[in-house]
């Protein structure tokens, strides 16, 4: 057998997007025959996988488990919702949402590594890119999830309560969207900018006005800013007479903690000017 020099996995590496590991493990398995080792990851899908890595997988699902007052939530993306909607995809999420609640996992990147396998070959199968993007683990005593669809989900920690009300509550967040739990928790930086913000707006409404109804002004604009951004402080989206934090309290409970995972928030999606693309088709048919 061929020794495996540095040198050969380099141009392995280089020749197929994989990791250095990778390769080396190919080379070793080709005895050293870098053909037929690139013939082998190209059987096995990984080539293809690496080619679909650099595509940007916007879409995709949410998933949530919840039992015996733990729960994990994880998004998965694929470049089109349509992926989303296919069996093997959701197969792809529900085993990895299995193994990472029945691994105890609370970080993605034990989990992205386990799944690399099975992900290279779901990607070599349907032909998209396909990323395992974050994980975040719970527990408490009470915990409820819901999700809205396979794009909206929510896991709600309560001190007290119910799994009833947990999910009422989950279902509230995946609707309303709140920033925080209570106020006391949005950060002296977003208060300042949303002061400055409604100066900016209101110049003319506060130009001439007293000092002190200025100030008053400013007060109700924030207060009315940190229950918007406030769980507690928000209607319930059941019933609007009642506050999330009044509903809960009268449960002899408390919201302690909640996430929210929305389909491909924060990532910035590639925009294709399809009328350019299809004048440079147009204009190469006729060379």
């Amino acid at each position: 057998m061929a020794e495996i020099t540095a040198a050969l996995v380099k141009e392995l590496r280089e020749r197929t997007g994989q990791g250095m590991m990778e390769c080396k493990k190919a080379l070793v398995a080709a005895g050293g025959d870098i053909e037929k080792a690139i013939d082998d990851m190209r059987a096995s899908g990984a080539i293809k996988a690496a080619k679909k890595a650099g595509n940007i997988a916007a879409e995709g699902a949410i998933a949530a488990r919840v039992e015996g007052g733990r729960g994990v939530i994880i998004e998965v993306n694929s470049q089109t919702d349509f992926l989303a909607l296919q069996d093997d995809f959701k197969g792809f999420v529900k085993d990895s949402l299995d193994e990472a609640f029945a691994q105890n996992l609370t970080d993605v990147a034990p989990l992205i590594a386990s799944r690399e396998s099975a992900r290279e070959a779901l990607v070599a199968k349907c032909g998209e890119n396909v990323n395992i993007r974050r994980l975040t683990a719970v527990s408490g005593d009470t915990v409820g999830a819901y999700l809205h669809g396979h794009r909206i989900g929510v896991l709600v920690v309560l001190k007290g309560g119910n799994d009833e009300l947990a999910k009422h509550v989950a279902m509230h967040v995946a609707a309303s969207n709140p920033a925080v739990v209570s106020p006391d928790q949005v950060s002296e930086e977003l208060v300042a900018k949303e002061k400055e913000i409604f100066l900016q707006l209101n110049a003319d409404k506060i130009a001439g006005k007293p000092e002190n109804i200025v100030e008053n002004m400013i007060k109700g604009r924030i207060n009315k800013f940190l229950a918007e951004a406030s769980l507690v402080e928000q209607a319930f989206i059941m019933d609007p007479e009642v506050k999330v934090g009044d509903l809960v309290k009268k449960a002899g409970a408390e919201v302690v903690s909640f996430v929210r995972y929305e389909v491909g928030e924060g990532i910035e999606k590639a925009e294709t000017d399809f009328a350019a693309e299809v004048a440079a088709q147009v204009a190469a048919s006729k060379q």
